[in-house]
């Protein structure tokens, strides 16, 4: 075990000073949903990581892509560093309002009959939002999670939506993934250190779970951040120096 120093900490982004902005953002929203999830306010990045409230996020869609794809299942699920809520856990499937690739729904299993049937986004929107409010969102590579929910809300209220997060692949990116493999390392054909979720688990001997099941991976997430904490952090290191 060992633990990351301040400057092991490293981002690709300046990280907004959440608390001000989701001030600033409450008074500017036009839809009451929006205003209500800022004006529940984020935590001070000064908050130590055994008093931060958390929820893992994930999504199942029809692809990658954020201008072509949408969101069909989120799953949540509520934690903090001594529990994992799985009972108010969260997981809706939704009509993504778009036909799905075959090869999607081999990936997450969610059927063409069941999607058409599904609600759209919006009616889910207040569950979803109040289950996020005053929480630090947890997810696994948040270009999925951030970036689709922010267009999926842009389609429908002509306004997006941004959150504090917790990177849990960028966390392991920081760890296994701060230095380039040098040329003798990629001429022994050596390989990048995987930081997909499962493997990520791995490294943490934590339990294998079946993939690309919304809330399943949110409860993968959940457990990965416990043991990433557990292994390289403090409970009293600072929400500011994970969220991005």
């Amino acid at each position: 075990m060992f633990y990351l120093r301040p400057d092991d900490i490293r981002k690709d982004t300046e990280v907004p000073k959440w608390p001000s902005l989701f001030g600033e953002l409450a008074r500017h929203a036009r839809d009451y949903r929006l205003e209500r999830f800022y004006r529940a306010g984020a935590v001070n990045a000064d908050t130590p990581l055994s008093e931060v409230p958390f929820v893992a996020m994930d999504f199942e869609t029809t692809g990658l892509n954020l201008k072509k794809d949408a969101i069909v299942s989120i799953g949540l699920v509520p934690f903090d560093l001594q529990r994992i809520r799985c009972r108010e856990s969260r997981h809706w499937i939704l009509n993504p309002h778009k036909p799905m690739a075959e090869e999607s729904v081999v990936i997450h299993g969610i059927t063409h009959s069941e999607v058409k049937s599904a609600p759209d986004l919006l009616l889910v929107l207040d569950d979803l939002l109040a289950a996020l409010a005053g929480r630090v969102v947890v997810v696994h590579h948040r270009t999925i999670e951030r970036g689709f929910l922010d267009r999926a809300l842009k389609a429908r209220l002509n306004e997006g939506i941004v959150f504090p997060v917790v990177d849990t692949m960028e966390l392991e990116a920081r760890l296994h993934r701060h230095k380039p493999l040098g040329l003798w390392a990629r001429l022994r054909g050596r390989k990048p250190v995987s930081i997909r979720l499962a493997d990520s688990r791995s490294r943490y001997h934590l339990p294998f779970y079946h993939p690309h099941h919304a809330q399943t991976d949110a409860l993968a997430t959940a457990e990965l951040l416990q043991a990433q904490i557990a292994h390289h952090f403090s409970p009293d290191t600072p929400i500011g120096d994970l969220w991005v």
